[in-house]
């Protein structure tokens, strides 16, 4: 059996728990970068592909694997996955759901707290030597709040949005949600949270963060409107996908102090590099943003997770039996 592993090179040997039938497969790690033609080229009976999240896998690529079987992602994410073209061949796509929901939470409340505190002002103060101005000021105006302070509402609530809603509660911050189809009561007590509908839950909530995956309904879903149903001075956090996010909207929303801060482990287009358009917003606004590199989910202990759902998966595609985590079941049905 052969894999072909697209991604940190480490990452297979890194997380694998050796067993006979770990040790029997035959790996190909692939760096991410190359063309559709350079994987293939590596590996042309490939049965199985193990691929980094945001990578994409295309009809092309699939086209030329003929003895595909399955495609999996070392993530949560599997939306730059052809599963139009993957469904058509028969071949399984699946993705590590719930593997790093405890590490994207904890960086959800990393970066609320950051927004609160407003890390980065007073980060940048005592770097420049000026602690007690920038102290005296945020004392005179009240301006520093406590989580507690905050209404939070949790735009999704999947395995991600419940694990966050778990560690608000240790704040004692006031939890709200919205999603597609409303939890039962004795879900909602479980967790203790309150649905509101979202036009609702933006009027109401103060703390505004995002659990999504990208669809082609939630892309660019946070734009000028959204923004416009805000609280004046709201936090507004992105730990989902960049892709969900209208930048524009999200400027013009900071200038007008709708969004008074925001704390955003990803953002559209990346990898980020110098040249990316927010990096470009004036000193003022990026001053009101706390970023992290897209990190919320690499913890080690979420990738040995996920690898134990992959090498799950990969075992039972092996012995003909149906994977555990398919996200393109409409897709294979059609």
């Amino acid at each position: 059996m052969k894999i072909l592993h697209i991604g940190n090179v480490n990452n297979v040997e890194n997380y694998t728990k050796k067993t006979p039938f770990t040790e029997s497969a035959e790996v190909v790690n692939a760096p991410l970068g190359l063309t559709d033609e350079a994987y293939a080229g590596l590996a042309p009976d490939a049965e199985m592909i193990i691929v980094d999240a945001i990578t994409e896998i295309s009809e092309k690529l699939i086209e030329k694997l003929p003895d595909l079987k399955l495609i999996h992602s070392e993530g949560v994410a599997f939306n730059r996955i052809d599963l139009a073209a993957a469904g058509k061949r028969g071949i399984y796509v699946c993705n590590c759901a719930g593997m790093n929901a405890k590490a994207v939470a904890e960086q959800t409340l990393l970066l609320m707290l950051g927004v609160v505190k407003n890390v980065v002002s007073g980060d940048a103060a005592v770097r420049d030597g000026n602690q007690m101005d920038v102290k005296m000021a945020y004392m005179g105006a009240g301006s520093l709040m406590e989580l507690a302070d905050c209404k939070a509402g949790l735009i999704g609530f999947g395995a991600i949005g419940k694990a966050t809603a778990r560690m608000l509660q240790g704040f004692g911050v006031e939890v709200y949600y919205t999603k597609r189809h409303r939890l039962t009561a004795e879900e909602e007590k479980e967790y203790q949270v309150r649905y509101l509908p979202m036009d609702e839950l933006l009027k109401t909530c103060d703390m505004l963060s995002l659990h999504l995956p990208v669809t082609q309904e939630t892309t660019g879903m946070c734009n000028r409107e959204f923004f416009g149903k805000c609280r004046k001075g709201s936090y507004f956090i992105n730990t989902s996908r960049g892709e969900l996010v209208d930048d524009e909207a999200l400027l013009e929303a900071l200038e007008n102090g709708t969004i008074a801060m925001a704390g955003l482990d990803t953002l559209d287009h990346e990898p980020v590099q110098k040249d990316h358009p927010m990096l470009s917003w004036p000193r003022e606004i990026l001053d009101r943003i706390v970023f992290s590199p897209h990190i919320g989910g690499i913890t080690g202990s979420s990738f040995r997770r996920g690898y134990g759902m992959i090498w799950d998966d990969i075992e039972k595609v092996a012995k003909g039996e149906v994977p555990g985590h398919i996200v393109n079941w409409k897709e294979l049905e059609q």
